[in-house]
């Protein structure tokens, strides 16, 4: 079965039965179902591969995630499939559990796919050069959420110290002096400007921070109980915790809750991302927004522009994060 059959039996181009089977959206309403139905009846397959070849164009977006169990990596996936989709292009998607060799291989293995060009949250620990084969490659790479010093790829993300910095400035108003922060991988770019601009805006509010106050580890929430625990175990414990992200907050109120105290009660708590479940907890979580869905739009954007013109200087595009206080934070 050939586009060629389709088209003579409905009396039109192969050129509209191709673009009608892509849903592409300068085909009539009225032809694109007349097309897909026949194909149907007929048993026509549209065969991808043999398309790629003939246009250079495989009308795929590859996709590598560092963690799909995130909840902002998750919502940046399933923004970037509806962008892709409305684009008329098909999702591949890697992930590699902040793992360097799985990642290679994973993105190895997409790159075999021949895709259009690539969204990638890199690992914990990715460099320029660990990414160079796709540049050699020559595929369109845009990095989302984490970004690799001296990559020069197109970057789409949020000011993660400034986010840090919001909830400094929301526990101080409150009156709390001795804060503490749980959770940062120093080799994951969004960790480390947390820590950095949680240590900056303690410094320039002129209050102390105790290293034993500090923990680190990767943003779960067994980071965040075990961080919990420690932490209240100190003779001065923080009246206020700011936590990497939200999965460790919400560990966080468990290990409050296993030390016998209360969230936004005993002890202030305050996340980072705004993740559904932020909102629906009990008691609801203050946290930082990080607009996981405005910077998954602006990626796949970024990433149809770059396909279209792989030779234009790159883009870099920061969002400001926003607070956003619940029931976890009060007066001290």
């Amino acid at each position: 079965m050939t586009l060629q059959i389709i088209a003579d039996m409905l009396d039109v181009s192969t050129a509209t039965v191709s673009l009608a089977l892509r849903n592409a959206p300068v085909v009539a309403d009225a032809t694109r179902l007349r097309v897909q139905q026949a194909a149907r009846e007929l048993g026509y397959t549209y065969n991808r591969s043999a398309a790629a070849l003939r246009t250079s164009r495989s009308d795929m977006i590859a996709v590598g995630l560092n963690d799909v169990s995130q909840p902002d990596a998750a919502r940046i996936l399933a923004v970037v499939e509806d962008a892709a989709r409305d684009a008329g292009r098909t999702i591949l998607l890697g992930t590699y559990a902040e793992s360097l060799d799985r990642q290679e291989r994973v993105l190895g293995m997409l790159r075999e796919f021949r895709p259009d060009g690539m969204l990638i949250c890199p690992a914990s620990g990715s460099t320029a050069e660990a990414l160079a084969h796709l540049v050699d490659a020559g595929i369109p790479v845009v990095l989302v959420q984490r970004d690799v010093d001296g990559a020069g790829f197109d970057y789409v993300g949020v000011d993660d110290g400034a986010g840090a910095e919001l909830a400094v400035d929301h526990l101080v108003a409150l009156g709390h002096r001795r804060i503490g922060m749980i959770g940062g991988d120093p080799m994951i770019s969004s960790d480390r400007a947390r820590r950095a601009g949680f240590l900056a805006a303690m410094a320039a509010r002129g209050l102390p921070v105790d290293p034993d106050h500090l923990v680190d580890g990767y943003g779960t929430r067994e980071t965040g109980i075990a961080g919990t625990v420690t932490i209240l175990a100190q003779d001065d414990p923080p009246t206020a915790i700011v936590c990497v992200n939200d999965l460790v907050a919400f560990g966080a109120m468990v290990g409050l809750a296993r030390t016998g105290k209360r969230p936004g009660i005993d002890v202030s708590i305050v996340g980072c991302g705004d993740a559904p479940e932020a909102a629906t907890s009990a008691p609801g979580l203050t946290t930082v927004r990080t607009h996981h869905d405005a910077v998954g739009r602006r990626a796949a954007e970024v990433l149809m522009r770059r396909i279209v013109d792989p030779e234009a200087p790159p883009e870099r595009h920061v969002f400001a994060p926003e607070l956003v206080a619940r029931a976890t934070t009060a007066a001290h």
